[in-house]
């Protein structure tokens, strides 16, 4: 038997439904018990580290390993949740970027830094998840918690020109593969409030301007949120960013 195996999850999927995808074409695992090390979000796609039996007693272990990640970043429009799955505003001017900006803002990134978790993930508070919270809109009743990410090294891999059309378009495709759920926790945020989302992309799209995307690749620690890399990117350029795409590429060690 297996102690682990490698998945490639896709965009909308989550990763228990690529588990119960893989237990489906692998039926002698059926009733073996199955966890993942280290989670991806709903839009983020690539290698997902599934521990199963006995190996699922050392989840731990694996959750610490190190990762790598390829992202593109929209620049002038950023999200409450720091990807497309959120909602979103734009900036109302363009930035203009010279490779030497890029190279000072990437800089920064590199290293260990204190954080605070973003507001729309699973770590809990009072035995209560940050994005519920959110949701409420009862942040301000608690304290943000604070972790350490560290950032190994970021490769700028170019920029790439989307005009509005361009970015409606992929924008469409992308929200068409996001995942419903009907888990009583998240009946606040139903189906990731997608209605909700789609109307803010709209009004991001009457207007029309160019739009420009970064591609990186990061090497980092565990624990490391790429939307809200992308989120403070735009922050130091005086703007917005999002993560238009997050795919992990690498667990090292596996």
């Amino acid at each position: 038997m297996k102690k682990t195996v490698l998945l490639d999850k896709k965009i909308g999927q989550t990763p228990l439904e690529a588990i119960e995808l893989w237990k489906a074409h692998h039926p002698n695992y059926a009733n073996v018990a199955a966890s993942y090390a280290g989670r991806l979000d709903p839009m983020a796609s690539g290698k997902l580290l599934v521990l199963l039996g006995e190996e699922c007693k050392r989840q731990q272990e694996y959750i610490g390993l190190d990762k790598t990640y390829e992202i593109e970043v929209l620049l002038d429009v950023g999200s409450d949740t720091g990807d497309i799955l959120g909602i979103v505003t734009r900036s109302p001017q363009e930035t203009m970027l010279t490779r030497s900006d890029i190279k000072r803002i990437l800089g920064e990134e590199v290293g260990t830094h204190t954080r605070p978790y973003p507001i729309y993930s699973s770590k809990t508070v009072a035995g209560k998840p940050l994005f519920l919270y959110a949701l409420e809109g009862t942040l301000d009743t608690i304290e943000i918690p604070m972790h350490e990410e560290t950032i190994h090294s970021i490769r700028y891999r170019g920029s790439s020109p989307y005009s509005t059309r361009k970015l409606k378009q992929r924008i469409a495709s992308l929200l068409a593969l996001a995942p419903t759920s009907d888990q009583p926790s998240k009946a606040l945020g139903a189906d990731f409030r997608i209605e909700a989302v789609k109307k803010s992309w709209q009004e991001v799209f009457e207007h029309d301007r160019p739009y420009r995307i970064l591609k990186l690749k990061v090497a980092c620690g565990s624990g490391t949120y790429m939307r809200a890399l992308a989120g403070r990117i735009g922050e130091t350029l005086g703007s917005k960013a999002l993560a238009l795409s997050i795919r992990r590429t690498k667990i090292v060690g596996i």
